[in-house]
This record gives C-alpha cells, sequence and structure tokens, in this order.
C-alpha cells in the first residue's frame, strides 16, 4: 500500500451515495461513526433496495427487510437521514437518469463532501466489482459536477457547488485514511445489523469482526495507527 495522507475533516456535512445496503458498512460506516461522533452530518442516499442480494428471497420480500436493516445500521453509526432511490439492483445503469437523480440529491442536501465505495473494474488483484458499483461511482463524479451546474438539469433544485471532494472507501488506488482505532466496533456493529443478507454470504465476509478487523489492521499499520480505514479522494 502506498503512503497515505490522512483524511480531510474541515468540514462539516458529508452525503454518502452508494448502490445497496451493506456497501458502506463493508469498511466506511466505522469512519462514518467518527464523523457523527465529532458533530458531523452525514446522511445516506441508496441507488437501489438491495432487494437482487438474497438468491433464496424473493425481491418483494427482500427488498423490505434490507431497507429496515439498512435504518437499523445507519443508527448505530449516528446516521439519521437515509434515502433510498428505487433503481433496480443489478442492473443500474450509468447515464443522464441516474446523473439527474444523484445530482438533485445532492443539490436537496448540500454536502460539502460526498463518500461512496470502489468504483473501479477490479477491488485489486484478479478480482471484478460489481457492476452497480461501477455505474454508480461513476455516474456519480458526473453528477457532482452537474450539481455544481445551474444549466444542467435545470429542474432538479438549486445548484450546488459546494462539494469540495468525493471519496471513495476500499479503492485499490487509496490515497488518504482514516483513524478507527475508537470507532471500530460501531463499524462492526453496523454491518451485523444486515442480519438476513449475513446468514446467505458465504466466506470471509459472513464474518464481520475479522473481516472488518484483517482490513483495518492492515490498513493502521499503512498509515500508522491502530485500524484505519481508507479512500480514494478526487477533487
Amino acid at each position: 500500500m502506498t503512503e497515505l495522507d490522512a483524511f480531510p475533516e474541515d468540514w462539516d456535512r458529508a452525503l454518502a451515495v452508494v448502490a445497496h445496503p451493506d456497501d458502506m458498512e463493508y469498511g466506511a460506516a466505522s469512519a462514518v461513526a467518527r464523523w457523527t461522533a465529532q458533530g458531523r452530518w452525514v446522511g445516506y442516499v441508496l441507488v437501489t433496495d438491495g432487494e437482487a442480494g438474497i438468491s433464496t428471497m424473493p425481491p418483494e420480500q427482500a427488498r423490505h427487510i434490507r431497507r429496515e436493516e439498512q435504518v437499523a445500521s445507519c443508527a448505530v453509526v449516528g446516521v439519521t437521514d437515509v434515502e433510498f432511490l428505487g433503481h433496480p439492483d443489478g442492473v443500474v445503469v450509468e447515464g443522464l437518469e441516474l446523473r439527474r437523480h444523484l445530482a438533485a440529491e445532492i443539490r436537496r442536501y448540500r454536502p460539502d463532501v460526498v463518500l461512496s465505495i470502489n468504483h473501479h473494474d477490479s477491488w485489486g488483484g484478479p478480482s471484478w466489482n460489481h457492476a452497480d458499483h461501477r455505474a454508480v461511482g461513476r455516474a456519480l463524479l458526473d453528477a457532482v459536477r452537474d450539481a455544481a451546474n445551474p444549466w444542467v438539469f435545470p429542474d432538479s433544485g438549486e445548484a450546488w457547488d459546494g462539494v469540495r471532494f468525493t471519496a471513495f472507501n476500499a479503492s485499490p488506488q487509496a490515497t488518504h485514511f482514516v483513524d478507527v482505532t475508537d470507532t471500530f466496533d460501531a463499524g462492526v456493529e453496523s454491518l451485523q445489523c444486515h442480519a438476513t443478507y449475513l446468514r446467505h454470504l458465504q466466506g470471509d465476509m459472513a464474518n464481520p469482526e475479522a473481516f472488518l478487523r484483517g482490513g483495518a489492521e492492515a490498513a493502521g499499520q499503512a498509515a500508522g495507527v491502530g485500524l484505519a480505514t481508507t479512500f480514494e479522494v478526487i477533487g
């Protein structure tokens, strides 16, 4: 891992925009817990309901459960503003409709910082990122610019040019770290709230404490702190 800078914390409002319930919880929620404990506002926008994420459960049943689990997960880390946009899970389309929807949310919440998760093709090494993650991340970068331009999507709220940067957690091109030594347990508890989803997983990702600790220890060693999570900061 390359040398990392400390994540800037001279801001008041952050908006997290991700594809699915549980996306923020696989690493970023511990940072959110740190920031809300400091008195900063963080809101979440979920592009889908994650309804296609449990192969043994019909989407209409999974949709309600995953929404409920996401709201509970957010409460653990001090987030009370949670929005679901209702795009279809698994087939999110990067394009004008998504850009318009995301730009409208940025204009409505008027954040200083926008957060998300890895949007690159790979997680690093021989891996392939989820299509929804890739589509949402790229559209989000465009939407931040769109939101600042009063002549783009003029029917989607008053322009907001106050976003300083966009930060992607778990990126293979990480540039910054957040010390989560004191809030790591809250991040684990936040992920554990996705109990129904976790029961249908196999492998390392089904064990929140072990999975998150491994990544946090590696990032902490690179950053020179106990436990950390990383972000790629763009903008």
